[in-house]
């Protein structure tokens, strides 16, 4: 297997403390049209756990190439951004200057790969998505491909993010052809890798249209020429969409970049789920507490949610968790 080519690493953060931030924030949420949905606290709150992300990164995956850190010009104070292999990126940077300010994720990641310098070789992280125990280079990209699922799954449009993954497959569905690609690509849709999964592609082989992928959300392995791809044929609409300020079922994902990126075939087979696990914090917590702490998978997503019951003392568990793996200083700290 070849990975003799740079990997960079580009991680999203916002710090909704700020009070300019803050000023932003209230000033467009009571300018524009939308709901608690998008503008809800979980979705931008952070509970100083991104130390535990760089410390992670560095005793971990040790091969970065180099980590772009993408914000609205934020930083937190004990980031030591001499790190040579750290590189601050200010959403001004890569996003047009009609757009800002944005507090939609989606409209930040679908121009992450417009940043100066990175690779074409990336691994997209959210800052709640976390690499706890050792990983190599091959769990993300194996003969210069990224490492990917290729299952179908249904997703019903009771949940915005779901009706967002839909617009991503109208796109798809314009573009590519679905008997094609399946016929193409028969063996990476139809493996035991999947460990069973795909038995939904086989039931999904008669019919003409795609229908949207399982989502592992998680750490997302990327070639940069996906985005650029997939912008070269959607630009009307992802330049439309981007004046979303906040997330809008019009939107689109970077789910659309991974299905496009798949559906191209650039793409090596890899059940994602092996060793890569979400928990929802509602749900699960004392979950997530002992994944971290027993680094029972690779990389695990400690995904917020609202009406947590005992926010402050379950933050606290998971922080202890983390530190319980990771308690020395990582060198992006000063």
């Amino acid at each position: 297997m070849n990975t003799d080519f740079p990997i960079d690493f580009v991680v999203v953060w916002v710090d909704m403390n700020d009070p300019q931030w803050q000023a932003d924030f209230s000033r467009w949420s009571g300018k524009e049209k939308t709901d608690k949905y998008n503008t809800g606290m979980e979705r931008f709150r952070d509970y100083g756990l991104l130390k535990y992300w760089f410390r992670g990164v560095e005793k971990f995956a040790p091969w970065v190439n180099k980590i772009h850190f993408v914000t609205c010009g934020q930083k937190p104070e004990w980031l030591n951004t001499n790190n040579p292999k750290l590189n601050l990126v200010d959403h001004k940077d890569i996003i047009p200057e009609q757009f800002l300010p944005t507090f939609n994720s989606g409209v930040i990641e679908r121009y992450i790969h417009r940043i100066p310098g990175l690779s074409d070789h990336f691994v997209y992280f959210n800052d709640d998505f976390f690499i706890i125990r050792p990983i190599t280079p091959e769990r993300f990209f194996q003969d210069g491909l990224p490492c990917d699922i290729a299952v179908f799954q249904y997703n019903p449009s009771w949940s915005p993010y779901y009706v967002m993954l839909k617009n991503n497959i109208r796109i798809i569905n314009r573009h590519f052809n679905k008997k094609e690609i399946l016929s193409r690509d028969k063996d990476k849709w139809i493996t035991k890798e999947y460990g069973g999964k795909e038995i939904t592609n086989k039931l999904m082989q008669p019919f003409e249209k795609f229908i949207t992928l399982r989502v592992h959300h998680n750490a997302q392995p990327y070639l940069k020429k996906s985005f650029e791809n997939a912008w070269e044929f959607a630009f009307d609409e992802l330049t439309q969409t981007s004046a979303n300020r906040f997330r809008d079922k019009s939107d689109y994902t970077h789910e659309l970049f991974r299905t496009w990126q798949i559906c191209e075939g650039n793409f090596i087979p890899y059940n994602t789920y092996k060793d890569t696990k979400m928990f929802p914090l509602m749900v699960k917590p004392n979950q997530a507490v002992r994944a971290i702490r027993n680094q029972e998978y690779s990389l695990v997503c400690i995904n917020d949610n609202k009406n947590i019951k005992n926010y402050e003392q379950l933050m606290e568990r998971i922080s202890s968790s983390f530190e319980h793996i990771l308690p020395d200083k990582s060198s992006f700290e000063k």
